[in-house]
């Protein structure tokens, strides 16, 4: 199980190439790719995802290259004759209409953006191997970060759910006695105000009986324990994360019916423990792939 959260650092330096690969992902509820290259590199950005998509299943994912090349090799520098033209004549409108010298120079006109083209050739061709090594450096990288803060998480969860088991089992066996109570505090306040007049016990057995139907969260219990189990089966496989997601919102469909339905203090209070545990795993799974 791999947490979505992680860091990833890769890097060749071999022969005047130097390529930096850093990759950082976060959680998300599906795979989103952000690749942060060398413009010369964009013919191998599909290969660079396809790379990637192996190693991580879903989150956010930010991708950076860096690169440098020191080989020695022709330099074919050109003037974009087009471009130098249009700075040259925005230069002389600027100096005519406001009355300005024209102190244009070559130099002044090279450092113009886009004036120079450098028309070397990097064969990125010769450099996708190096590049996509690099990318699975990184990936390795990053789930190796990535499995150690996810088994983290899973331990803390599974602890959790040992608290969440503890609670309902207290549930289970307090709520039985919540009908008992009842009937016991309903008799003696008929007794109270009815003192020694005569009443039908079998209309207080009916009212127990309503009052018994309407609280019961034997199902619920039933359901939330089941629940348990199906957690830890699920996270011991691999891209569990949008299933523990699901089954996060059953915990607290069962739990919140078991609030709405109790009647009971001591039953709530556990309810509202249990709603503790639960939003702390759920939180958790979020970041989980």
């Amino acid at each position: 199980m791999y947490s979505m959260t992680g860091y990833g650092r890769g890097e060749y330096v071999q022969d005047g190439i130097s390529l930096v690969v850093e990759i950082k992902t976060v959680n998300n509820r599906n795979l989103d790719l952000n690749c942060k290259t060398p413009r010369m590199f964009m013919a191998l950005e599909d290969s660079i995802r396809k790379t990637v998509q192996k190693h991580v299943g879903r989150g956010r994912i930010d991708l950076f290259i860096n690169f440098s090349d020191t080989r020695e090799k022709n330099t074919n520098i050109e003037v974009d004759m087009g471009k130098a033209t249009a700075y040259f004549n925005a230069c002389k409108v600027l100096a005519e209409n406001f009355n300005l010298t024209n102190d244009l120079t070559a130099s002044m006109l090279m450092r113009s953006p886009e004036v120079l083209v450098d028309n070397s050739i990097t064969d990125v061709a010769e450099l996708e191997k190096i590049v996509i090594d690099t990318v699975n450096v990184a990936c390795e990288k990053l789930n190796e970060m990535r499995k150690v803060e996810g088994e983290k998480l899973v331990s803390d969860m599974l602890s959790r759910m040992g608290t969440i088991k503890s609670l309902a089992d207290k549930i289970t066996k307090r709520a039985p006695l919540v009908a008992t109570e009842y009937k016991e505090k309903l008799k003696a306040r008929i007794e109270e105000y009815l003192a020694d007049v005569k009443y039908d016990e079998s209309r207080l057995l009916n009212e127990v009986a309503f009052y018994t139907d309407r609280v019961n969260i034997d199902e619920e219990l039933t359901r939330l324990k089941s629940h348990v189990e199906q957690f830890k089966k699920i996270i011991s496989g691999n891209e569990s994360g949008k299933k523990l997601d699901f089954l996060m919102q059953e915990f607290n469909r069962e739990t919140n019916t078991i609030c709405s339905k109790s009647n009971d203090i001591e039953v709530t209070g556990y309810a509202l423990a249990l709603k503790n545990e639960i939003e702390k795993v759920r939180e958790q799974v979020q970041n989980l792939e």
